[in-house]
């Protein structure tokens, strides 16, 4: 995992504390850093994580199939 630092200045927010929150809360969302400690929390077989990356990458490939399909008939 690489080092993640997420900064809030004083000056950035003018020194609004609920702001700073806010801000706060955005770029840790941004950096992925709660997901990845969530991830983490069970350790999780490589096979299970490559089984679940195929089935995700099957639904979006469905999916986009679908939308295509859609699009066809409205063409005709």
């Amino acid at each position: 995992m690489k080092g993640t630092n997420v900064k809030v200045t004083e000056r950035e927010c003018r020194g609004n504390v609920e702001r700073m929150i806010r801000r706060f809360i955005k770029k840790t969302k941004k950096e992925k850093i709660i997901e990845s400690v969530r991830d983490r929390q069970y350790y999780v077989k490589p096979s299970d994580v490559r089984r679940a990356k195929k089935r995700k990458a099957k639904r979006l490939h469905e999916k986009e199939m679908q939308k295509q399909r859609a699009a066809e008939t409205r063409k005709n």
